[in-house]
C-alpha cells in the first residue's frame, strides 16, 4: 500500500525531489495511522470504520463519551461522584477489537476506594446500566475490577459481566431506586 502511495505522490509531484516525496509519503502515512486502515481509494477500513458508522471519529473518540457518561455517577454512600473518587479513570475505559458479528467491544476498569467495599457490585451495576443507556447503539461491555484492589474481585467481575444477574437486579425495586439515584443526570 505504501508504494502505491508513493508511486502516486512522485506522478503528482512535478519534478520534485525525492525527498520531498519520501516527506509527503510521511505525512500521508502519519495521517492514516490517525485514522486507522486506508485502503487504496482513500476509504478507511477495519475497526475505525465501524466506530465511524457508529458516529466516532476513532476510539478515543468513544472512550472519551464512555467516560463522560461515568464520570457523573454518584457514589452509593458518599456525596462525591465515582470520578472525584477516582473509582472510575479515563485510562480504565479502552476501546478493544470488535467481536466476530462486528460489535464494538468496550473494557471498564474500576478501582473501589477499599479492599473489601461492599457496594462494588452496586457501582459495577450502576457503570453498566449508565453507559447502556447513554449510548444509542448497541456495545459489548466487559467491566472489572482493577486486579488485585478488592477482596472478592473474581466473584464480583463475575456478576457485573452476567447478562441474567443483571436483569433480575433490575427488576428488584429497591435496588433498581438505588441504581436510578446513583446515574441520573444533576438538573
Amino acid at each position: 500500500m505504501f508504494s502505491y502511495i508513493k508511486r502516486k505522490l512522485s506522478e503528482s509531484d512535478s519534478g520534485g525531489s525525492a525527498n520531498q516525496t519520501d516527506a509527503l509519503l510521511a505525512r500521508k502515512t502519519e495521517q492514516m495511522s490517525l485514522a486507522g486502515s486506508v485502503d487504496r481509494m482513500g476509504i478507511v477500513i477495519g475497526e475505525d470504520a465501524l466506530l465511524q458508522e457508529l458516529g466516532y471519529k476513532n476510539a478515543s473518540d468513544l472512550q472519551e463519551t464512555v467516560y463522560d457518561a461515568l464520570r457523573t455517577i454518584r457514589d452509593p454512600e458518599k456525596p462525591a461522584t465515582l470520578e472525584d473518587l477516582n473509582v472510575i479513570y479515563e485510562d480504565g475505559i479502552s476501546v478493544m477489537p470488535p467481536t466476530k458479528s462486528n460489535v464494538s467491544v468496550v473494557r471498564i476498569e474500576f478501582n473501589p476506594t477499599v479492599p473489601h467495599c461492599s457496594l462494588a457490585t452496586l457501582i459495577g451495576l450502576c457503570i453498566r446500566i449508565k453507559v447502556e443507556r447513554s449510548l444509542p447503539h448497541n456495545i459489548k461491555l466487559d467491566i472489572f475490577i482493577k486486579k488485585g484492589m478488592h477482596n472478592t474481585e473474581d466473584e464480583i467481575n463475575k456478576q457485573i459481566n452476567d447478562k441474567e444477574r443483571i436483569a433480575a437486579a433490575m427488576e428488584n425495586p429497591n435496588l433498581r431506586e438505588l441504581v436510578e439515584n446513583c446515574i441520573k443526570d444533576e438538573e
